[in-house]
């Protein structure tokens, strides 16, 4: 008797614990996140730039805060502002790329984007490059970017 009343008190003991757990476990940054036309500008050696579409799909906002990719040794977050004499230079950006809930952050050239610095092997033209995008919680999303041949915003580095 003593054990069936034990028992009786175990099992309502543990269906009390599990009505009190939770699945509200906070959703990984990086599983709300798609990458979309993705590339990056050819280059044989030194710096160049990659760009892409991060569209946030989740409920809360996101935050970029760095990147690393196997073509380049130091991948920086970067925005372009202008300069007290009027051009347009690159710097990193302080706090990395946020990206609102149902949003999308538009990297682009002559605005934020991914600063690859120290390339020693050719990015050619028709090959992909492979990115992780590490963000705010830790969590990380792997992409790949297409190499392409661009001309376009030439601007001086800031720092």
């Amino acid at each position: 008797m003593k054990l069936g009343k034990a028992l009786l008190v175990a099992l309502a003991s543990g269906t009390l614990l599990v009505g009190c757990s939770s699945n509200d476990a906070p959703t990984p940054e990086a599983d709300s996140v798609t990458v979309r036309e993705a590339w990056v500008k050819a280059t044989d050696e030194g710096m160049t730039s990659a760009f892409a579409e991060i569209q946030n799909t989740g409920e809360g906002q996101v935050r970029v805060v760095s990147a690393q990719s196997p073509s380049s040794p130091m991948v920086e977050l970067h925005e372009v502002v202008s300069s007290a004499d009027g051009s347009m230079v690159m710097q990193p950006k302080d706090g990395g790329f946020a990206v609102a809930a149902g949003d999308t952050k538009v990297l682009q050239a002559g605005g934020d984007h991914l600063m690859l610095m120290g390339v020693t092997s050719p990015l050619t033209p028709g090959s992909d490059t492979e990115f992780t995008l590490t963000f705010e919680d830790g969590s990380t999303s792997t992409f790949k970017a297409q190499v392409r041949e661009f001309a376009g915003a030439q601007e001086n580095y800031g720092g």
